[in-house]
């Protein structure tokens, strides 16, 4: 389920702070990338909570009705629920690999975890910093 919220997107002191009406979320961010990033986020985990509590989501208010000040920004965010219910699994999956038979036995000779070691580096490949 996709879904868009309006965000205000404000000056503060030493950060963007970024509002969402609708979901009654404040967040902040280094620069707009950042703070929309952050309401994204934010907006998602509330989704998420609401839905778990059994409330449905409120319908996104509509861009023109949202009041905001001359140095505010008013713009879109759009989040993927189901996919960031995803991201947020943690149940572990069986994979089936092939190594050489000698990788294996140096391997377990220094007490390698496996699972560690393969998720380590399916991590550093696709670049995904936790």
């Amino acid at each position: 389920m996709k879904i868009v919220y309006p965000v205000v997107l404000s000056k503060g002191e030493k950060f963007l702070l970024a509002s969402v009406p609708d979901c009654d979320i404040d967040t902040q961010g280094h620069n707009i990338a950042d703070a929309i990033e952050m309401a994204r986020d934010g907006i998602a985990i509330w989704c998420v909570a609401e839905q778990d509590a059994g409330r449905e989501l409120p319908a996104p208010s509509d861009i023109s009705n949202i009041e905001c000040e001359q140095d505010e920004i008013i713009t879109l965010v759009d989040v993927d629920i189901e996919a960031y219910r995803k991201k947020l699994a943690t149940r572990a999956v069986r994979k089936n690999l092939t190594i050489p038979s000698w990788l294996n036995e140096e391997a377990e000779k220094a007490n390698i975890n496996f699972s560690y070691v393969l998720q380590k580096a399916l991590k550093e490949e696709l670049q995904i910093i936790e």
